[in-house]
This record gives structure tokens, C-alpha cells and sequence, in this order.
């Protein structure tokens, strides 16, 4: 008989998308050094072999794993506050009360996938390194982007640093991650987030929300 067109070869036998999702939790529990290829396999129920040929070697799969946490509600919800609040204090207000009920629901593991995963690599795996510290950076940037705009629109004082403030709120948001990592509940990472918001150049005192 002649052939179909149909690809030769053995095909997958394994959930794509389920076996990333094991990659995730993996990772994000773990850290990227510490979480081997002979690890992420038996967790993800395939082989090694079917690993490299489905996600290439593990700087590929843990880019693609990092991919995933940021499209996640867990790694999506500062750039949504970003995106729908009208104002930046509003954005920043969500952002940081999100992060406190987030970083430590016990349905994942805690604080920040992009912030935690790779601390301490060895030298030859620092381009992991460079590669999250470098989307933190962009997270940076996109934070001052959004303050000079409020500024602009008079919602900041014509004093305020926009560029002071960003890195203070980006410092907040890695801490509350490292907060979580060491067992802090939502009520502390709240009060933290109200905390840091009263530094909200100009704005009056008042309640929480």
C-alpha cells in the first residue's frame, strides 16, 4: 500500500500541555538548578529521549515553562492591573494587593516563579539567570513607563520620581515573593501592600481599599 502523507515516526503518547504544567510546578517549587532532566521526566511521565525531542534540552524547556507561568493567572495579573486600571495608583494598588493573595495560595507553590527560579545558578548556567533578571528588568521598565505617564497626567507630583518610584514598588513585589518562599501568609503580605502604598507620592491617608 502506498502512503498517506501522515508523519513517519512513533507518535507522542503523552499530554503536551499536561506535562509543561509538571514543568511548571517543577521549576517553581525548585528552582532551576536544583530540578534535573531525570527528575522532570518521571514527573512528566516520559522519557528523557521524548523530553529533548519535545522540548529540546532544559534552557528550552524552562524558557518554555516560563512562557507558560507569565500566560498563568499566577505570572498574568501585573500586566492585566497595568493594562485595565484607569489610573496608575489603581494599577499599582492591584498589583500589589493581587501579589499578597497570590504569592501564597497553597492551590501553587509560593511567591514568584520569574523571581525565585533562578538564584544561585552555577556559572554555566548563567544565561538562566540573565534571562529572568532580564524580563524583570522589562517588568521595570514598563512600571516607570507607566508612572511618567501618570505624571504626565498629573496624577504624580511634578517632584516624584518616577524611575525611584518603580524600582520601589518592583523591590516590594520581590519581596513579598521571598516573603511567601519563607511562610508568610496573605493577612502579612496585606499589610504590606497597604504599607507600601501609603509611599504614594502626594496621595492623603486613608482606609485600606
Amino acid at each position: 500500500m502506498g502512503t498517506t502523507g501522515a508523519a513517519r515516526g512513533r507518535p507522542r503518547t503523552f499530554d503536551r500541555e499536561a506535562a509543561l504544567a509538571v514543568a511548571v510546578r517543577l521549576f517553581w517549587e525548585r528552582g532551576y538548578e536544583a530540578t534535573s532532566v531525570g527528575e522532570l521526566s518521571e514527573a512528566m511521565g516520559i522519557r528523557p529521549g521524548s523530553l529533548y525531542a519535545a522540548f529540546g534540552d532544559k534552557r528550552s524547556l524552562f524558557r518554555e515553562v516560563v512562557r507558560a507561568y507569565g500566560r498563568s493567572p499566577a505570572g498574568a495579573f501585573v500586566g492585566l492591573a497595568l493594562e485595565e486600571e484607569p489610573t496608575a495608583y489603581g494599577a499599582f494598588a492591584r498589583v500589589l494587593r493581587e501579589a499578597a493573595a497570590t504569592y501564597p495560595d497553597p492551590s501553587h507553590p509560593a511567591g514568584c516563579l520569574t523571581i525565585s527560579a533562578a538564584t544561585n545558578v552555577t556559572p554555566q548556567d548563567a544565561d538562566v539567570e540573565a534571562f529572568l533578571r532580564d524580563l524583570r528588568n522589562a517588568n521595570l521598565s514598563v512600571f516607570e513607563t507607566r508612572l511618567r505617564t501618570a505624571q504626565r497626567e498629573g496624577e504624580l507630583p511634578a517632584d516624584a520620581s518616577p524611575r525611584a518610584l518603580a524600582g520601589y514598588f518592583a523591590a516590594v513585589v520581590q519581596g513579598m515573593s521571598q516573603r511567601a518562599r519563607d511562610g508568610a501568609g496573605a493577612a502579612e503580605l496585606a499589610e504590606i501592600a497597604e504599607l507600601a502604598l501609603s509611599a504614594w507620592p502626594g496621595r492623603e491617608p486613608g482606609p485600606p481599599r
